[in-house]
Parts: structure tokens; C-alpha cells; sequence
């Protein structure tokens, strides 16, 4: 089953959104993409048929159904995105120069990516000859606590190749380090907590953090506003139990393992 959005617009010109399966054959029309954020990431039953996963979306965030996520789930379609969403519409040959790839393999990611709803073309720039390409949304979102298989093996996939970019990041910044003047500095670490936490405590302390850098987000400057002293800091947020500790073992070993 592989999902489409189609991404139209009304007699009014209002942006419409559909979600179906590849038969076309189940298609439902959502409306509007303020209509569609209201849907919650669920699975629901297309006249007894079909199941089809509603993906939650706003010009804000995305949280995308596994067939889209799986889609994302490679680096360099990552990069892409970031990229697009930091730096604004681009065309691909500008992107394959920028990420050391060639301008056809990076076209068809940024196809790949239109067709599950993360990117599309800018109609408003260039000049026939070449396609422009700008994000959709600003974030992507996963639903980490869905007991669905496929959708947890599709938050895992994805999960595994934001690792693979967060390291290539973290080991540029690496590289910049030394460049930094002291007041920038003081904004950069490299550290680890180890704690010992129950599942609740540590879902509680990500919440927490989680709200702060919400918080922080709100200081950013609005759109039209000067970003004179400011820069683009980068968090990642990396949490997890220990390798070796919690992953296998049910109720009885963990107790056994924790003495």
C-alpha cells in the first residue's frame, strides 16, 4: 500500500489536501491543511477495504505515516531537507553541488520527497529551465509512543538515519570549534548525563526540556525583524537507556540486571 498526498486547490484557491492508497481507489478529501491538522496519526478503515494512516499536517510540522517516513528515512534525503528548510527554495543542481552529488540522483530524491508531501516545486522562481524546489513544513514529527509495528518500524528507520546526519553535523561542528570567538563558545558543549531513572522519570525530564527549548523558541526574532548578534544554534537531543542494560530483557531480567 503506498500513500499519496495530492496537493490541490479550490474554486477559491484555498490549498486542498488528499490522502488515498495507490489504486485511487479510497481517496478521502480532507480540505484544507489547517482542517487536516486537526486529525490525529491514526489508523482508520476505508469502506471496509483499505487501511489507510492519516498523517498529521501543518504548514508548521508534519507527522508523516510510515510509508512516508520510510521514504525520509535516508541521509541524503535528509540533508536535502534540511537544507531547504534552512536555507530556502534551491534547484537540485544548487543542492547536488552543496552535498557532493550528482544533479540527476539528487532530482529524484526531491521527487521522492514531493510525492510523500515533504517538498515541492516553487512555481514563483526560475525561468522554465530548471525546477525550484522549497519545503513544505518547517519540522517532521514522529509518533514514538504507537504500539503499531509498522509504524514503529518505521520511527526506528527513520530514527537510524538521523543519527547517521547528526553525526556527520556534530563532526563539522567539530571542525569549526576552534574558529568560534569566545562568545560563541560559551554556547557550544559536549556533554553526557548518565542517570538512573525509571521510564516515567526520564519521559518526564525529555517533556520538561523538550518545553524549554519551546520556550527559548519563542525569543526567536519574527519574520522582518533584524537577527543582528543572532545565529542558528543547533541542540541535539539525544536520549537513551544505556546500550547493553534495558534492550531484550523483560520485567525479571531488568530487576536481575539493576542488583
Amino acid at each position: 500500500m503506498t500513500y499519496r498526498p495530492r496537493h490541490k486547490r479550490d474554486r477559491a484557491g484555498r490549498r486542498q489536501i488528499e490522502v488515498g492508497v495507490l489504486s485511487g481507489s479510497a481517496v478521502a478529501r480532507i480540505g484544507s491543511p489547517e482542517t487536516f491538522a486537526k486529525l490525529s496519526l491514526q489508523s482508520y478503515l476505508c469502506k471496509d477495504m483499505f487501511v489507510v494512516y492519516a498523517l498529521v499536517m501543518t504548514l508548521e510540522k508534519i507527522t508523516p505515516p510510515p510509508q512516508a517516513l520510510r521514504a525520509l528515512s535516508h541521509p541524503g534525503r535528509l540533508r536535502m531537507l534540511g537544507l531547504l528548510r534552512g536555507d530556502g527554495p534551491t534547484t537540485a543542481s544548487r543542492l547536488a553541488e552543496r552535498l557532493g552529488l550528482n544533479s540527476g540522483a539528487t532530482s529524484y530524491h526531491l521527487r521522492q520527497l514531493a510525492v510523500h508531501g515533504f517538498v515541492e516545486e516553487d512555481t514563483t522562481r526560475g525561468n522554465g529551465r530548471e525546477r525550484w524546489w522549497r519545503s513544505v513544513h518547517k519540522s517532521t514529527t514522529t509518533n514514538e509512543a504507537t504500539t503499531d509495528p509498522e509504524v514503529r518500524d518505521a520511527v526506528d528507520a527513520f530514527a537510524q538515519s538521523m543519527a547517521v546526519v547528526h553525526t556527520e553535523q556534530l563532526q563539522r561542528a567539530m571542525e569549526e570549534r576552534p574558529l568560534l570567538d569566545a562568545a560563541w563558545r560559551r554556547t557550544a558543549t559536549v556533554s553526557d548525563w548518565v542517570l538512573r531513572l525509571t521510564a516515567d522519570d526520564g519521559a518526564e525530564l525529555m517533556g520538561r526540556l523538550v518545553a524549554l527549548f519551546e520556550e527559548f523558541a519563542g525569543r526567536e526574532p519574527a519574520e522582518g525583524e533584524s537577527t543582528e548578534g543572532t545565529a542558528e544554534l543547533v541542540f541535539q537531543l539525544h536520549s537513551f537507556p544505556r546500550p547493553g542494560t534495558v534492550a531484550g530483557l523483560d520485567g525479571e531480567g531488568l530487576a536481575e540486571h539493576s542488583r
